[in-house]
């Protein structure tokens, strides 16, 4: 069974994820500097700050 986590956008909205496969695509396009991701019409600000986050949550 695949883990789903509900994470924060960046309006404050919640919104649930796969974790897997949510981790892998921030690594795969977003792996450097700061970007916005946009997950079913929410945005996530992505910087080394949400990957230390991501990684975290993954540990868990």
């Amino acid at each position: 069974m695949k883990k789903t986590v509900i994470l924060k956008d960046d309006t404050g909205q919640t919104v649930e994820v796969k974790l897997e496969k949510f981790v892998d695509h921030i690594n795969r396009y977003h792996r450097i500097g700061t970007s916005i991701h946009d997950e079913r019409g929410h945005y996530f600000t992505i910087n080394e700050t949400f990957r230390e986050k991501l990684k975290k949550i993954s540990k868990k």
